[in-house]
């Protein structure tokens, strides 16, 4: 008989599924603000003293546009020049130059003849 009211008693004190998972949803949320905390209160206080700014930073200048980005922008804007407006077609010109770019850099990278493409096999 015993067994049988520790078994109910085990029974009820069980914690339901919804609060169980509202208990987990709201772990899952706090979980962050209670790591940034931790984290806060980890660093050490900043100093006062500062060291200053320099006056005026001077911006890195941009490298002239290379000939192939500037052959690119201009059958661009033949092509399609009455279509943009000159915000756009400026945008465009950046862009193309970034891209041929990047092509430069790839291109420079040798590769051994050893060397393999990199690829995922996923059965």
């Amino acid at each position: 008989m015993k067994n049988r009211e520790q078994d109910a008693a085990a029974v009820q004190a069980r914690t339901p599924r919804r609060q169980f998972a509202k208990t987990i949803a709201g772990a899952v949320v706090a979980a962050p603000l209670v790591v940034a905390a931790a984290l806060n209160a980890q660093t050490p206080p900043a100093t006062t003293k500062q060291a200053p700014a320099p006056p005026n930073p001077q911006p890195t200048p941009a490298p002239p546009p290379s000939p192939v980005a500037e052959a690119y922008a201009e059958v661009a804007r033949l092509r399609f020049g009455d279509k943009l407006t000159p915000e756009e077609l400026a945008r465009m010109k950046r862009d193309i130059e970034g891209n041929v770019r990047t092509a430069e850099r790839l291109r420079a990278f040798k590769l051994k003849n050893a060397d393999e493409p990199d690829f995922i096999f996923i059965a």
